[in-house]
């Protein structure tokens, strides 16, 4: 398996990009290859200082960085030679099982647009992240940010979208899917909100167990697949990274909040693309891009986007 990284995208590139890297090649099968896209320059010098040797990594070379702040279409379609644009080039001619970058959200998101395009038949593709629960299992949540106001049909995909990931991904083999809402009663929630409520509820392959309040979140009651508006789903991931902020203050200790890290996640999977992509988060250090890595590498084995291409 091949995992592309934008060593140029983030606050900390490319040092924080190439030492997260180098900490990923403990959790790769020996068969995987890590294909690092940046100024090779940078990151042959940032290797030798930490006295690895290049050969442990695929190094393809790049000569143009999209900044956060660029305008995020503008930049990818000038900047043929920077390191999103050639990785998303490698996605789309196999030379990649999958990508990911803590760079240009915007960026990140127009070349999956540009080049790999949504799969056939999604409405609109979602982020979705990954949410512990106090029993140990995990939940996928989405969408967490990319569409912010989303029609009832695109909720009820969702919930189609989240359970391939949930059954593909977290191996659940009948992954539950909730909707968000603010009762538990059918009744309750925005016009659009009932009117998914009845959809998912009459949809034959999804396994609908009704409305999710917030307090259920986190519990181990909380469903396999959380549905929700990209309003909503950011709200609750800035929520609980706030939570594990305030814990951190206060100097506690404990397993189950340390996972509220955001470090711990990783990045957040485009679900609904033709190709396995991860986002990280811009601030990302070592930690982060690591399990950014590791997500990424999650998402390609399950054959994520295969499986969504068959589902849909």
């Amino acid at each position: 398996m091949r995992i592309g990284l934008d060593v140029m995208g983030g606050d900390y590139a490319p040092d924080a990009i190439v030492e997260g890297a180098v900490d990923t090649l403990q959790h790769l099968p020996a068969d995987d290859t890590l294909v690092l896209i940046g100024d090779s320059e940078a990151i042959k010098k940032k290797l030798g200082e930490m006295n690895v040797d290049p050969s442990s990594f695929e190094i393809v070379h790049t000569t143009q960085v999209i900044g956060m702040g660029e305008h995020p279409a503008k930049a990818f379609s000038q900047k043929k030679d920077s390191s999103i644009s050639v990785g998303y080039g490698m996605l789309k001619n196999n030379m990649l099982d999958g990508f990911c970058s803590a760079g240009n959200t915007g960026a990140m998101l127009v070349g999956a647009s540009y080049t790999v395009n949504v799969t056939p038949g999604v409405l609109r593709p979602a982020l979705g992240i990954v949410l512990p629960k106090v029993n140990g299992r995990r939940s996928v949540i989405l969408d967490v940010g990319l569409n912010p106001d989303c029609k009832p049909d695109v909720l009820l995909q969702y919930g189609i979208l989240g359970s391939i990931f949930a059954r593909y991904v977290l191996e659940d083999e009948n992954p539950s899917v909730g909707l968000i809402n603010i009762g538990e009663e059918e009744t309750k929630g925005t016009s659009a909100v009932k009117m998914a409520y009845e959809l998912m509820k009459d949809h034959p392959g999804l396994n609908f167990t009704g409305n999710v309040e917030g307090n259920s979140l986190f519990q181990e009651n909380m469903p396999d697949v959380v549905v929700c508006d990209g309003f909503v789903g950011n709200v609750i991931l800035k929520m609980g990274e706030s939570f594990h902020h305030i814990y951190k203050q206060r100097n506690l200790q404990d397993l189950y909040f340390d996972q509220l890290d955001f470090e711990n996640f990783g990045g957040t999977p485009i679900i609904g693309i033709n190709a396995n992509v991860v986002i990280g988060h811009g601030v990302s250090k070592r930690k982060a891009i690591m399990n950014m890595v590791i997500r990424t590498r999650e998402v390609a084995h399950a054959n994520l986007a295969q499986k969504i291409r068959e589902g849909i």
